[in-house]
């Protein structure tokens, strides 16, 4: 089944949406897209859909994106911002879209971020434009009573997403950058112990690449937090058909299994994905994993 097809059974809401407004963010273009229905269903964690290339173009397969912000109704019906880098004739597209263009949009896809339930300190780590859900989840927790504090991280000052946005819904920030070009040099893992450990933080919650989102797990589990992560697996399909973007997870019941990151996630415990299974840029099947290939074909 395709992406329309799913549209057509009218489980997801699509929209032919006109751009509200595109601007550049340091590295990377913020597009606002009218989406009403879109903006009034979505969560912090969910993602949206994008068809890239226009109407004649040979581009078949959309562009998933994090959602970074949305505002229900108003003049437009609701919008839904999203972050693009541009690496490749797709996301190109989308960069040089200009205000009034169409925006043909899928969504809210995949399964958002679990909020506390009481108020509780929390840590979010966010890497390069991986930050991106990480504001509106933000605003969320604190409106539960929710003390948060967030761990921004990238190559470089150019390649940060949202310091500045940062430092005004958050109760404090630490900054990151690989060559030292802003804030404390180093990575994320370098401060993220120390931030749980003041904070007493029982939830991090990690956006950004699987290396980090792993570190990010490992140093949480270890200062007794629990992490919740989304990760960044490519999706082709955005739906749960195409089988591109599955990952190892660990079920309750302590059997892996191939999971759908589109479907059952993005969101995931990071201490239920296996992360052993990924290297080199290689995601692979574990043996123990349920319908993984037996030595020997038997």
């Amino acid at each position: 089944m395709s992406v329309e097809a799913a549209v057509d059974s009218g489980r997801i809401p699509q929209v032919g949406g006109g751009l509200v407004a595109t601007r550049r963010v340091g590295a990377y273009q913020q597009l606002t897209i009218a989406a009403p229905g879109v903006a009034e269903l979505a969560r912090p964690g969910q993602f949206v859909a994008l068809a890239v290339g226009g109407d004649t173009s040979a581009t078949l397969l959309r562009r998933c994106f994090s959602i970074h912000e949305v505002s229900p109704g108003g003049v437009d019906g609701g919008t839904v911002d999203v972050v693009v880098a541009a690496h490749g004739p797709g996301t190109q597209w989308l960069t040089e879209l200009r205000s009034g263009d169409t925006v043909d949009i899928v969504g809210p896809l995949g399964r958002p971020f679990p909020l506390p339930t009481e108020p509780a300190p929390c840590v979010l780590v966010g890497g390069g434009y991986g930050s991106a859900p990480l504001f509106w989840l933000a605003a969320a927790l604190r409106e539960r009573g929710c003390h948060v504090e967030m761990v921004l991280g990238a190559a470089s000052e150019d390649r940060l997403f949202g310091v500045v946005e940062a430092r005004r819904t958050a109760d404090g920030v630490s900054v990151t950058t690989d060559d030292g070009s802003a804030g404390r040099r180093g990575w994320v893992s370098d401060v993220l112990g120390e931030v749980v450990d003041r904070t007493g933080a029982g939830v991090v919650y990690g956006c950004g690449p699987m290396a980090m989102l792993r570190s990010v797990t490992e140093i949480a589990t270890a200062h007794g937090a629990v992490a919740q992560v989304a990760v960044e697996e490519s999706m082709a399909c955005g739906v749960g058909v195409c089988m591109t973007c599955v990952l190892p997870v660990t079920g309750n019941d302590g059997v892996t299994r191939m999971v759908r990151s589109c479907v059952e996630g993005p969101v995931f415990r990071g201490d239920r994905v296996r992360w052993d299974a990924f290297g080199e840029g290689i995601g692979r099947v574990p043996a123990d994993a349920v319908g993984a290939p037996r030595v020997g074909g038997h």
